[in-house]
């Protein structure tokens, strides 16, 4: 199969995916994205200082993904452009998203990405978070058969390539995966970093993806789901790791793992008490999260298993709780909650 053939048949998983919002619901994302991408400050930035000379505001230090308040949900916001405008490429909302889009993904910019990600001491930056939504932004470009996606695609290129190279040394190494609800998890991570390895054809990327998750979740059992969530969560440890393994593990296999490690899901969406509250507000996320994360698990399971019914009902109320709390005058969610919005199964 080719590259192009794999690129496309992934996409059209992805874009039906995206059929339960309308172009005036996208138009609501679009906006949250390119309210944010070239938002300079607030910022919250996670930087190594390795002499007086590492003192500069954001849009110097990474000058692609400077704005959305923090590396991760700046790359994430050009994801959800992408997106959009290769959904709906005559909606008015289109030529804004590629207008910005352009504007960030440039030979110089990406350049000067690749010399702040690989200097001396920033070894752990966005690792596996921020790096694992530059490899779906990459996908998202790979994928799209158009003249521009083409260029930033190549313009992205090294940065693609340099996340790559610090993941790859990096799995082997980590003995144990990271079971949070916030950034670190790992189970989310390689999810996404396999979503990218098998669109794009990166072969050896997608083994040392799928021999790790192998060896840290393979054997796992009777997740405790009802100690979730911690009260800053907006990923499931329970359900990202069903939904990494629901990628790895071949459809006769994959049933009998899960039900052993969610035997039962007894879940309610979750409610923020404060939405100015940066940290709190990521409990709006995790209801979207875990829509999309049930969502991709009903691709795995049987017809007949007695779980899908009242599984994709749980997914539809949370994803409709999760709607319910984007609110675009919180800043605090309004910058990041619109790709979890938009996100679906692969």
């Amino acid at each position: 199969m080719t590259r192009v053939l794999i690129c496309t048949l992934i996409f059209a998983a992805t874009a039906m995916s995206a059929s339960d919002f309308d172009q005036q619901q996208a138009a609501r994302f679009a906006a949250l994205a390119l309210d944010c991408v070239h938002k300079e400050y607030p910022n919250k930035i996670a930087h190594s200082l390795n002499s007086d000379a590492d003192v500069k505001p954001p849009r110097e230090l990474t000058p692609a993904f400077y704005g959305c308040y923090d590396w991760h949900s700046s790359v994430h916001g050009h994801w959800l452009l992408v997106r959009l405008a290769r959904l709906f490429p005559q909606a008015p909302f289109a030529a804004p998203a590629r207008a910005a889009v352009a504007r960030d993904l440039t030979p110089s910019n990406i350049a000067g990405e690749v010399k702040y990600l690989t200097a001396d001491g920033r070894n752990t930056f966005e690792r596996p978070y921020g790096l694992a939504w530059l490899l779906e932004l990459a996908a998202e470009l790979h994928g799209w058969d158009d003249p521009e996606a083409r260029q930033w695609a190549a313009a992205l290129r090294p940065l693609e390539d340099a996340a790559i190279a610090r993941v790859s040394a990096w799995l082997p190494k980590l003995a144990h995966p990271i079971r949070t609800g916030e950034h670190n998890n790992t189970a989310f991570g390689l999810g996404l970093m396999l979503d990218y390895a098998r669109a794009t054809g990166h072969r050896d990327f997608a083994s040392l993806i799928e021999s790790r998750a192998r060896d840290y979740y393979a054997r796992d059992r009777a997740c405790p789901i009802g100690y979730e969530p911690s009260g800053e969560d907006f990923l499931s440890p329970c359900l990202a790791e069903a939904d990494l393994m629901r990628r790895v593990l071949p459809a006769a296999e994959f049933p009998a793992w899960f039900h052993a490690f969610l035997p039962r899901i007894d879940l309610e969406p979750t409610r923020v008490i404060d939405p100015t509250d940066g940290k709190l507000y990521h409990l709006a996320g995790l209801n979207l999260s875990r829509a999309w994360m049930l969502r991709g698990i009903l691709t795995r399971l049987p017809a007949a298993d007695p779980q899908r019914q009242p599984l994709a009902a749980l997914a539809a109320r949370l994803r409709q709780a999760g709607l319910e709390s984007i609110r675009t005058e919180h800043y605090e969610g309004g910058h990041w909650l619109g790709t979890f919005a938009v996100y679906g199964p692969a």
